[in-house]
């Protein structure tokens, strides 16, 4: 799930407290990836390698490789893999051109859609598919509170600040890959959040482990209580708890697969 330098410490135990609701996004995915032409499979992004074992299933008998920033993140994903490489998604190129290239949940931290897209679609053999998830919640209240909160903090780095560039409208990826058959769509997870074993907001568990890392790093141990007391009062009021100390909360998600060969 990790892109590119600079982007913060990712801890595998903290981003897999909610592993059932991170791999949802990425089996709804898979179930959209078309049939595909022989040659390998490539997992950009991979994480702790929470898709390998539907990718296998649905694909038995390809060599699987997984790509990702985080040596922490391919440290626990190794075994689900044929081979791993420790990469920046920004200039990662396969040594044989794969079948698919599967992205779920990495390329929202990496700007520049442009020109990255079309280049990772321009290595896949011809009948193979580019496949790709990110989240879509720049402007909803989980990452406007979080932004605001770090600049009350800490305005001499985070005015103006936010965690990670974020997908383009969804109708540019088509303009990006003419000459490729096209299936674009988004979807909005209402998440049943509960209160985490540590307190504080259980968006605010969610969210940390991967907008706030960025964020988190910055900050020493006052500064974070601060951010987290801030960050909590404003989640209370957009997602307001329960009784029983859980939300409700909407996550918005976009998807495209792409087949070369129209």
């Amino acid at each position: 799930m990790t892109g590119g330098a600079g982007l913060g410490t990712w801890s595998p135990a903290a981003y897999g407290l909610f592993s059932d609701l991170r791999l949802r996004p990425a089996l709804d995915l898979l179930a959209r990836v078309p049939a595909l032409p022989p040659g390998p499979l490539v997992d950009l992004g991979c994480g702790a390698g929470a898709a390998a074992p539907a990718l296998r299933a649905r694909f038995p008998d390809r060599r699987l490789t997984g790509v990702d920033g985080s040596a922490a993140m391919l440290a626990k994903a190794t075994p689900f893999f044929d081979a791993v490489e420790e990469a920046d998604i920004a200039s990662w190129k396969p040594g044989e051109k794969p079948a698919l290239i599967f992205s779920n949940a990495a390329l929202h931290w990496l700007g520049g859609h442009e020109a990255l897209i079309p280049r990772l679609a321009g290595f896949i053999v011809e009948g193979g598919a580019l496949a790709v998830q990110m989240p879509g919640q720049l402007d909803r209240p989980s990452h406007r509170t979080m932004i605001a909160a770090a600049a009350a903090v800490r305005p001499d780095l985070f005015s103006g600040w936010t965690p990670f560039p974020g997908p383009l409208p969804l109708p540019a990826y088509a303009d990006l890959l003419p000459g490729f058959a096209l299936d674009l769509w988004e979807t909005e997870y209402l998440q049943r959040m509960e209160r985490p074993g540590a307190g504080g907001h259980p968006v605010r568990a969610f969210t940390s482990s991967t907008g706030g890392r960025p964020i988190l790093d910055a900050l020493d141990a006052v500064e974070t209580a601060r951010f987290a007391a801030l960050w909590d009062e404003a989640l209370e009021a957009a997602y307001p708890l329960d009784g029983a100390g859980g939300c409700w909360f909407p996550f918005r998600r976009v998807f495209f697969t792409a087949r070369k060969g129209s």
